[in-house]
């Protein structure tokens, strides 16, 4: 299999610009990304000793980058907003006001759980995961793959300061195992103000054109030997083995531009009938979810103080989502996605029925693949409903703490997950930042609501120990029960919450805390519903690799070549900046002169500049920009960032690189390897590229310029401006 796979690799994609690749694969396409526009060796990308690949770190959910030898990290403000939140107070909101620390001794530590991850190896440990799963099927063959990730990353974590993690490429056809510095210590060191970290909102997500100055600076400290380490006033700044430098000449129309990052998930080899579940089932029932949990939240927490602040950054991702799955559903219905797979799965079983020796090896592989995709269907559609029970976060904290307690009494290698001895002070982190991050009137109104759900159900599909805990049919008298929940529990302590972390099973059986109660009565449910899909995933790890396989090889056939699906280990993508011609029937206008029309829309620029902010701001939230934003554009106060094509500073800019969520904050490079932006979003239009890439895919950047503008000329950060190497910037006078 490793064979037939490194051989589909040895060519770039058919198609220009798609694909997030693996670092090791860019020396095999060094002839397509010279010929793109590359100026280093491609030799270079594959390297993560040194720049610009060793600058690239991840935070767990989003990307970033060193730009300075002091630990100075720049990512995206939505990427530090939970750090912003978790430091404000109603007395001083840094969501809104923004931060600038203009000295080290003034940067605030993030939120609790904060890390950044240095990728340092990735090796290949496909043979020893297929050794340890062969013949095995359901959960057995799932707990032999999990026992062996464990050992693999056991034995690469005795480094000190470590962190490892198996990544499963190609749907299991590949395991590769990523070693990464663990920095624990991550402070606030500067974000504007929401009016400009965040102009636009909610109504200019996944919109172009843009001019949103999304972005941010957080630092790593270490101990004084230079090791990982929690938060200690006497810790220093790390000093990386490489960090990026910035080019203030940025970038111009058409231009080889790439984006190194962490990207998420992406959907690109799902079959037909994944994709007409999702079409049909899965995006609309979630646009719909997230969007009611944000009103259920804003609505409880109305009048009661602090409230509202402590679910900002909840309510921010829920908001995203949902216009995410808003836009999949708009795409979908104007995509023949599902035609072009049944076409292309027509034609893979038949070029496998042409040969006996095909016919052998992968004539059951889709037929299996699809029966147990739609067997996981049906039980995942239970299972959502199911968790809906535990709506509440100290009902699930409680039994995420239960299940730490059992599970402690298992041999760290046997524990799930999420579990063991490694994983302790993550979940401390997360019970600490639950202060600033919880409160009661909201938690109980979530779960009034997750139990609205819940109830739908059959009672055989219900849990037996819910409903005899509580009376979910009837509500005036649900509502008063959890009442008696909330003032009788003492998980609202933080003191209270960690040191449970350290009891045993008896400890729980015995408490009367009534969310401790609950957990323990259900906890035996919610287990069997975890074997059962334990079951379900041990079934996909062998039919998978089979199906992708078959597809691997069908598309070598025809002189292609596969990337694997995005899964949050590191990627490089590469493309040029360039605008492109939007779907009909949307009305827009850009300042700059591009527009949707109702009948035959025109071409979108590449670029947006300051004027939009002046053409679109209000005064009112989220088109509120700053007075002394506003006074600079009118005065002309440009500096060194004017770019005489465009008679402005740029603001943000397109391309057509290939990404998706998680690769927030990542450096957009040039052909040099220098940073020239951030990678914050994408377009409406290419919303369903995590399953379908077209020729009008367009990501959306944050050009530096801008971000140097509003650094020098609006928030003083000179300090930081001094810190960083900055080249091409030419001087305010020329």
């Amino acid at each position: 299999m490793k064979a037939l796979l490194s051989l589909a690799l040895l060519s770039a994609s058919a198609f220009a610009h798609e694909g997030m690749w693996m670092p090791s694969q860019l020396p095999q396409m060094a002839d397509t990304l010279k010929k793109a526009g590359l100026e280093i060796p491609a030799t270079d990308l594959a390297d993560l000793t040194k720049a610009p690949m060793n600058a690239v770190v991840s935070l767990g959910g989003c990307t970033a980058s060193f730009v300075s030898p002091k630990g100075l990290v720049v990512t995206n403000h939505h990427c530090a907003f939970g750090s912003l939140q978790y430091n404000s107070t109603p007395q001083h909101d840094l969501t809104v006001d923004g931060f600038l620390a203009d000295t080290m001794t003034q940067e605030k530590p993030a939120a609790p759980g904060t890390r950044i991850w240095v990728t340092e190896s990735i090796t290949d440990v496909t043979d020893a995961i297929d050794a340890a799963m062969a013949t095995l099927t359901g959960k057995a063959r799932y707990q032999a793959e999990q026992a062996k990730e464990k050992a693999l990353v056991a034995a690469c974590e005795a480094s000190e300061g470590y962190r490892c993690r198996v990544f499963s490429y190609y749907g299991g056809a590949q395991y590769r195992l990523l070693k990464q510095l663990e920095i624990k210590d991550v402070r606030l060191v500067y974000a504007p103000a929401e009016a400009i970290g965040v102009f636009g909102g909610d109504i200019d997500n996944w919109m172009w054109p843009r001019q949103t100055g999304d972005f941010a600076f957080l630092r790593a400290y270490v101990s004084k030997d230079g090791k990982s380490a929690d938060y200690s006033k006497d810790n220093v700044p790390y000093h990386p083995k490489s960090f990026l430098t910035i080019d203030g000449g940025g970038v111009a129309p058409d231009d080889f531009v790439m984006v190194a990052g962490y990207p998420g998930r992406t959907n690109r080899y799902r079959t037909s009938e994944e994709v007409k579940y999702a079409i049909n089932h899965y995006y609309p029932a979630m646009q719909k979810y997230l969007a009611h949990t944000d009103k259920v939240i804003a609505d409880s927490c109305k009048g009661v103080p602090d409230a509202c602040l402590r679910y900002a950054a909840y309510q921010k991702g829920l908001l995203n989502y949902a216009k995410n799955f808003e836009g999949q559903i708009a795409g979908f219905a104007k995509s023949d996605l599902v035609t072009r797979k049944q076409a292309f799965e027509a034609k893979l079983a038949s070029w496998v029925r042409q040969s006996p020796q095909r016919q052998s090896q992968y004539g059951q592989a889709l037929a299996d693949y699809n029966a147990l995709v739609k067997k996981a269907q049906k039980q995942q559609s239970i299972d959502r409903k199911r968790g809906e029970a535990m709506s509440s976060q100290l009902y699930k904290t409680a039994y995420r703490l239960y299940k730490w307690a059992n599970e402690q009494q298992k041999p760290d290698a046997e524990r799930d997950e999420g579990f063991q001895n490694r994983d302790k002070d993550a979940f401390a982190d997360s019970l600490k930042a639950m202060d600033r991050r919880f409160h009661p009137v909201v938690d109980k109104a979530l779960w009034l609501d997750g139990l609205s759900r819940y109830k739908t159900l059959s009672k055989k599909e219900r849990f037996a120990a819910i409903d005899q805990a509580l009376p979910v049919e009837k509500t005036s008298e649900l509502s008063k029960t959890l009442d008696g929940y909330y003032t009788n529990t003492t998980l609202t302590d933080s003191s209270v919450r960690l040191a449970w972390l350290n009891k045993a099973p008896a400890d729980f059986q015995n408490s009367t805390d009534p969310f401790i109660q609950l957990a323990v009565a259900s906890y035996g449910a919610y287990q069997a519903m975890e074997a059962a899909q334990k079951e379900t995933e041990g079934d996909f790890m062998a039919v998978r690799p089979q199906f992708m396989q078959a597809l691997i090889a069908y598309q070598q056939s025809e002189g292609k070549s596969l990337y694997p699906d995005a899964n949050s280990s590191l990627r490089i993508t590469y493309g040029h900046v360039k605008g492109y011609t939007p779907e009909k029937g949307t009305i827009k206008e850009d300042e700059d002169g591009a527009k949707y029309l109702k009948k035959g829309a025109s071409y979108f620029t590449p670029f947006t500049t300051l004027r939009g902010i002046v053409a679109k701001s209000t005064g009112e939230v989220p088109f509120n920009a700053p007075k002394d934003e506003l006074d600079a554009i009118a005065d002309q106060d440009y500096g060194p960032y004017y770019v005489q094509a465009l008679d402005s500073v740029p603001v943000n800019f397109l391309s057509t690189v290939d990404t998706t969520g998680g690769n927030s904050g990542s450096p957009t490079l040039n052909a040099k390897g220098q940073l020239v932006g951030l990678l914050f979003d994408g377009t409406f239009d290419s919303i369903n590229s995590d399953w379908d890439f077209t020729a009008n895919t367009r990501s959306i950047h944050l050009d530096v310029r801008y971000m140097l503008w509003v650094m020098d000329k609006l928030d003083g950060a000179n300090n930081l401006l001094k810190e960083m190497t900055i080249v091409n910037l030419p001087s305010d006078d020329e």
